[in-house]
């Protein structure tokens, strides 16, 4: 039997555009392109602020929050320990992009499997948030193998942590010369240390940022951390009754009086001892910090937007009654020593900044509308989650559908590929913020 003829040139070029064709065609548009709004979820930690003085309370729509009851975390997503439901009919948001994969857009939907990458939060912080890390991606899985009732998933947790109040936070180790003040002035801790590690952190040079000076740094740091509790406990009552002494005839350092403060909130925890070890930042209303994975820190007070990879995976290792895992933290961490870069935002375009760590999963972008004006988001790749966080006025996604009234504490799934119109009420700005993947995925 002979070959079949071979087709045409004119005939192939017919069927198959050319390839550069293909390649720039956009995406099509998500069938359902509506506004949803969610209903979400309360955590109830106790280092949250309580009742009407937590802005999670005033979020969640309580009209009369237990005064008593700490409102500490608002989750805004699908992870399951606090998914968020559809307002219309009460289905999880999960389950609603399952039937709905377009709304993820092709790209999103083919790196993270048919879920939300992003889990967005509000924080309102009355006491200290324990001494932490969060696992690399290996290593959550790993946990979370070991022990799931403790690791909840396999997936790692960068964040990133806008100010709406005055924050306060403690965000990877001191520098060199910081770290050497602290073993000079506080001989509580030069003692639990020990005078081995100790020398050896005195010799280290400023920027030393070899493996020498973090094997020493690790050294000394678990040297304090798995301090015996009777020991612990005694250095600190010393440390504590020094620094009263003191206060009367000299003005404390930031240091000392936070580890005061510290004090009275967790008695004879070693993380009152520990957070002298790392850098002390103070965020003003709009500034953001981002954490890596295996970076140690807390959060201290104030009241924050919160964006992070979905996954509730935390290592402890102090100020917490919950389970500590110091052998974990301390093996995990980097024990890089740099000041966090503190982030203000950049604007992208009028009326709206752009909030970037350098994570494929989230950005956050903060909208002010002014009164009179209307505020065009133009359509992304991928879905987003928006939060008004103040003020009121109204919200389209696109020209074909009615506007829908927005106040305070709203929250809306908008799927990908969907313009959003917004529009101020009366007399004060409309602030929202917009969790979405970082568009750096995208390019």
């Amino acid at each position: 039997m002979e070959d079949p003829p071979s087709p045409e040139p004119e005939a192939e070029a017919a069927a198959s555009p050319p390839r550069d064709m293909v390649e720039s065609s956009p995406p099509p548009p998500p069938p359902r392109r509506r506004l949803l709004r969610l209903r979400c979820a309360v955590q109830h930690y106790e280092w949250g602020r309580r009742g009407g003085a937590s802005l999670v309370a005033r979020f969640a729509g309580d009209p009369d929050p237990d005064p008593d009851r700490p409102y500490a975390e608002l989750w805004m997503g699908t992870h399951p320990s606090a998914p968020s439901t559809l307002l219309d009919g009460g289905a999880l948001l999960r389950d609603w992009l399952s039937r709905n994969p377009d709304a993820l857009g092709p790209a999103v939907a083919a790196r993270w499997g048919g879920d939300l990458p992003f889990l967005f939060k509000v924080l309102s912080v009355a006491k200290s948030l324990s001494i932490q890390a969060h696992p690399d991606k290996q290593l959550a899985e790993v946990l979370h193998a070991l022990r799931p009732s403790t690791y909840k998933d396999g997936n790692h947790k960068p964040e990133m942590a806008i100010a709406i109040t005055e924050f306060r936070a403690l965000c990877g180790f001191a520098g060199i010369e910081e770290l050497k003040d602290v073993l000079r002035t506080v001989p509580e801790v030069e003692g639990l240390v020990g005078h081995e590690d100790a020398g050896k952190i005195m010799s280290m040079k400023e920027y030393d940022g070899g493996n020498e000076a973090k094997s020493s740094l690790q050294s000394a740091f678990a040297k304090l951390m798995t301090a015996s509790k009777d020991v612990v406990s005694e250095a600190i009552a010393k440390l504590i009754n020094r620094l009263n002494t003191e206060s009367k005839i000299r003005t404390l350092t930031e240091k000392e009086q936070l580890a005061l403060s510290l004090e009275r909130q967790y008695q004879e925890d070693v993380g009152v001892l520990a957070a002298l070890f790392f850098n002390y930042v103070k965020l003003s209303p709009g500034e953001a910090l981002y954490i890596c994975a295996n970076e140690p820190h807390a959060y201290l007070s104030g009241e924050c937007i919160e964006c992070m990879a979905t996954s509730d995976n935390v290592v402890r290792a102090g100020l917490t009654p919950k389970y500590i895992d110091v052998q974990t933290l301390c093996s995990m961490l980097t024990y890089k020593q740099i000041f966090p870069e503190i982030l203000r935002g950049v604007p992208v375009q009028p009326y709206v900044r752009r909030y970037t760590p350098p994570f494929d999963e989230f950005e956050v972008d903060c909208c002010l509308v002014p009164p009179g004006e209307l505020v065009v988001i133009s359509p992304v790749p991928g879905p987003s989650i928006f939060l008004v966080m103040a003020g009121e006025g109204e919200v389209q996604v696109d020209s074909m559908s009615d506007w829908e009234k927005a106040k305070e504490g709203d929250v809306f799934f908008v799927p990908a590929y969907t313009e959003v119109m917004l529009s101020a009420c009366g007399p004060e700005f409309m602030q929202l913020y917009r969790a979405g993947v970082n568009s750096r995925f995208f390019s």
